[in-house]
């Protein structure tokens, strides 16, 4: 037996027998791996040894060869096509990596990362959403849904914006529609963010709660745990699925409901999908600040796409009262793309009226990148009363200077 195999051995039974669990508390596991080590060097020398101790310490309280992956702060995705296909993205690129497992390594590293989450996986649930312990999320589908591998996808949050401004210097905006967009969170307009997968659409909206001012309550409503704020005074709901009797779901049309009733001062949908849109509607119809992400390729189409979504919810719900409902509810719509180099930036920031002619809602553009980056467009955003009642100038954030400042 090789030193690695000894020494992960000893640990193994060192973790038994205390009762450790390695992935809540690894610093105990790292003093496990040491005694073990030095054990081993006493019994003779060990070629590498802190290469040793790595590997077993990635092996006891790690994810094992994918763990050097988790410890580089470039990767910001990685997923397993096959035990022999394991690939990360790096920059919005993508590449395969050298690793090769077997099936039996995948199934224990799934097993591992489901442990913390207390989300199953089996015939009978065969997709399955979790947040890993230290914010990665997780999503694995098993056959028969897929031909015959687990397909398993990780995406880790690399960047981690605290606000829009901070965005300016990773160049997803200029700092004339940042300093316009903390305004207008200031201000307590409804801001839905859009774009497609991977287009950095809940760092984006990350970037926006952070404007969110220290006296409000912020209330979350996701399927899995992603939004990661520094708010002193916010609540974190998240979905559960059915347990193996059918019971106990918890959908997120519910979640937005119950948030209603946590006296918030900004509500946020982590990702409208379905029916929850209509919940979402009412809740700002009502005057409840709110924002939320939504899967679109343009700002238009994220407006048609929340006058289709809450008809999902019912056949008594027509769109001669969804159309004006999102005229009059959503005020702000920020898209974002990525390019083919992998680099996302918003690509426009469209201001809604408050006014729909012939089932279609009038939009105006405020912020459009033609190709050499966000400029300023001709349009204005709605309740310009309420940027004024907080002290801040429109005109003067909206103008070519961008000469208005938000003060603090």
């Amino acid at each position: 037996m090789d030193t690695v195999a000894v020494v992960e051995e000893r640990v193994r039974e060192a973790v038994r027998a205390r009762g450790i669990d390695p992935l809540r508390d690894p610093d105990s596991v790292r003093e496990l791996v040491d005694a073990a080590l030095q054990e081993s060097l006493s019994e003779g020398p060990v070629a590498e040894a802190a290469s040793v101790g790595r590997s077993v310490f990635h092996a006891v309280a790690g994810f094992g060869p994918l763990q050097q992956f988790f410890d580089d702060p470039s990767v910001e995705e990685l997923w397993i096509n096959a035990p022999g296909r394991v690939f990360v993205a790096r920059d919005g690129r993508s590449e395969l990596t050298t690793i090769v497992l077997d099936a039996a390594q995948v199934h224990v590293l799934v097993e591992r990362m489901l442990r913390v989450s207390g989300r199953r996986l089996d015939l009978s649930s065969p997709f399955v959403d979790a947040m890993l312990p230290d914010g990665s999320r997780l999503h694995v589908v098993i056959p028969d849904i897929t031909r015959e591998h687990w397909a398993i996808n990780v995406r880790r949050f690399v960047v981690r914006a605290r606000t829009v401004m901070d965005l300016v210097s990773l160049g997803m905006l200029s700092s004339q529609a940042a300093t316009f967009l903390d305004a207008a969170v200031i201000a307590g307009l409804n801001i839905v963010v859009a774009g497609g997968t991977q287009s950095g659409k809940t760092t984006f909206l990350n970037a926006l709660l952070g404007c969110v001012p220290s006296t409000e309550r912020i209330i979350t409503c996701e399927e899995v745990f992603e939004i990661q704020l520094q708010h002193p005074d916010w609540v974190a709901l998240q979905t559960r699925d059915a347990s193996l009797e059918g019971t106990g779901e918890i959908a997120l049309r519910r979640l937005v409901r119950e948030a209603l009733r946590m006296r918030p001062t900004r509500l946020v949908v982590g990702e409208v999908r379905q029916a929850e849109s209509l919940d979402l509607l009412v809740a700002m119809n009502s005057g409840m600040p709110a924002m939320a992400t939504l899967h679109a390729n343009s700002a238009r189409e994220a407006v048609t796409k929340l006058c289709t979504l809450p008809l999902l919810a019912g056949q008594n719900i027509a769109a001669d009262f969804v159309v004006p409902t999102v005229a009059g509810c959503v005020d702000i719509v920020v898209h974002l793309a990525a390019d083919a180099s992998g680099r996302r930036a918003v690509r426009e920031i469209a201001g809604l009226s408050g006014r729909a002619e012939a089932g279609v809602v009038e939009m105006a553009d405020l912020f459009v990148d033609r190709g050499g980056g966000l400029e300023r467009a001709g349009g204005f955003p709605p309740h310009a009363e309420r940027f004024a009642r907080h002290g801040l100038d429109l005109a003067g954030l909206l103008d070519q200077g961008g000469r208005g400042t938000v003060s603090r």
